[in-house]
């Protein structure tokens, strides 16, 4: 199942539907762990709109997204160059504070996920931290071309725990922000690189 198809096709019809949605409250307990100079990776970037965002606020930021359409997008939205990247070609070494994954991980096959989540760990400095959020669930789903790795706290967990390169910080559980979604409920995690492996 390739989700990039679907962002290709439908990229101005999701720019529109979320461009505007308030990520306040995730914002907050994110930028909590950072210092004023961090660089952030916006992995996933999607419309642009968390770019932005962070750019407004003064942070260096580094955009990625897999879809050609939305790397259209969102660089005209920001201002500001996005990378055509996917999880899969990261490379980065040592570069960013933090990572910001939202609603982006969410497609990634759960057999990939440890392979993309050490690609994570490397572009990160020593101490770096990740946001990432997911629906909440269980299991996987094709749902309008895309396809969706579900997680709740249980799976959540143990996908990090059973990785030696990260440690919790924070997880909870929240509603979809969007008043035609917020019957949806989703999971966000904040980890933190470990310096030295954990096993």
């Amino acid at each position: 199942m390739n989700s990039i198809k679907y962002y290709d096709e439908n990229a101005l019809e999701f720019f529109n539907n979320t461009v505007l949605a308030d990520m306040k409250e995730l914002y907050d307990k994110f930028l909590k762990y950072l210092s004023k100079d961090a660089h952030i990776l916006d992995a996933g970037c999607g419309s642009g709109r968390d770019t932005k965002y962070f750019l407004d606020l003064g942070f260096k930021v580094t955009a990625i997204d897999a879809s050609k359409e939305m790397v259209k997008l969102s660089s005209n939205f920001t201002g500001q160059n996005t990378l055509k990247v996917s999880f899969e070609e990261m490379d980065f070494e040592n570069k960013f504070d933090a990572i910001w994954a939202c609603a982006s991980l969410l497609h990634i096959p759960k057999t990939q996920m440890s392979e993309v989540l050490e690609r994570f760990s490397n572009a990160l400095k020593d101490n770096g931290i990740i946001f990432a959020s997911f629906k909440y669930g269980d299991g996987q789903e094709i749902k309008d071309g895309r396809m969706f790795n579900n997680y709740n706290e249980d799976t959540l967990k143990k996908l990090i725990n059973d990785l030696p390169l990260f440690t919790i910080l924070d997880m909870w559980k929240t509603k979809d922000v969007r008043e035609e979604r917020k019957n949806e409920d989703w999971i966000s995690v904040i980890v933190k690189k470990c310096s030295i492996n954990k096993n």
